[in-house]
């Protein structure tokens, strides 16, 4: 026969489930009891339509079969320059520096007279218009002084979402987002009473051999030997 024993803490917590229902089910009540002694925190994932025994059994099961993230690379570019070695005129603008080429935009005039009538750092104005004032070189050495090194793309390792498909700097994000929109957690009863989604085969195992009757038997009789559950022992066994 099983031993059972109650920590002050699982005995409370079936006083008050109990009292909290008007006539409560022994099953029911078995199943709060070892999910509190076992500690057992059952969730779901409904794309998965599967119960899980808890959401690091789930990180680690659909991790291991691949449905939680792939990892992936992705490449991070830079934009060609504003400014190169063929450049032969540049527009600038005084208030923040910004240029542009004769030879890197297809029309540069337009560009630098855009720029300086929004640039916010423009606080020139005439009859409450702002000035389109900017520079214009030809000068090599002016125009060297604006060309950049280009830089190399570089690549980076990334993890995707296999639920949603959005990209994550690391696992332990795509781990939260799992845990925060693609996981609820449920009770023991909820797993035993739903028939919507599958039991993960191994939990599934674990509430069956919890699930037998001499295991019942002896959670009855430890119940029996405190006064206060007697009265629904005696309606159970009655």
């Amino acid at each position: 026969m099983t031993e059972v024993a109650f920590t002050p803490k699982i005995k409370s917590e079936l006083k008050d489930y109990l009292e909290g229902h008007r006539n409560p089910d022994l099953v029911a009540t078995y199943l709060l009891y070892i999910q509190r002694k076992d500690d057992i925190r059952p969730v779901v994932v409904p794309r998965e339509k599967t119960v899980y025994r808890s959401y690091d059994d789930a990180v680690k099961i659909l991790g291991d079969q691949g449905k939680l993230w792939r990892e992936t690379e992705i490449v991070l570019g830079y934009g060609p320059p504003t400014v190169n070695e063929l450049t032969a005129k540049i527009y600038i603008c005084p208030f923040t520096g910004k240029v542009f080429g004769d030879n890197t935009h297809p029309n540069p005039q337009d560009a630098i007279y855009d720029w300086v009538s929004k640039c916010p750092e423009n606080k020139e104005t005439s009859d409450g218009i702002r000035v389109k004032r900017f520079f214009v070189s030809e000068d090599p050495k002016v125009i060297a002084n604006y060309i950049e090194k280009r830089k190399e793309p570089t690549r980076r390792t990334v993890y995707s979402s296999s639920f949603t498909g959005k990209l994550f700097h690391d696992k332990d994000s795509v781990i939260r987002d799992f845990r925060d929109h693609h996981s609820k957690g449920m009770t023991l009863v909820e797993v035993q009473n739903q028939n919507r989604f599958e039991i993960e085969e191994s939990f599934l195992e674990y509430i069956q051999s919890e699930l037998v009757e001499d295991k019942i038997t002896s959670f009855v009789e430890a119940l029996a030997e405190h006064e206060e559950f007697l009265p629904y022992v005696q309606k159970w066994v009655g």
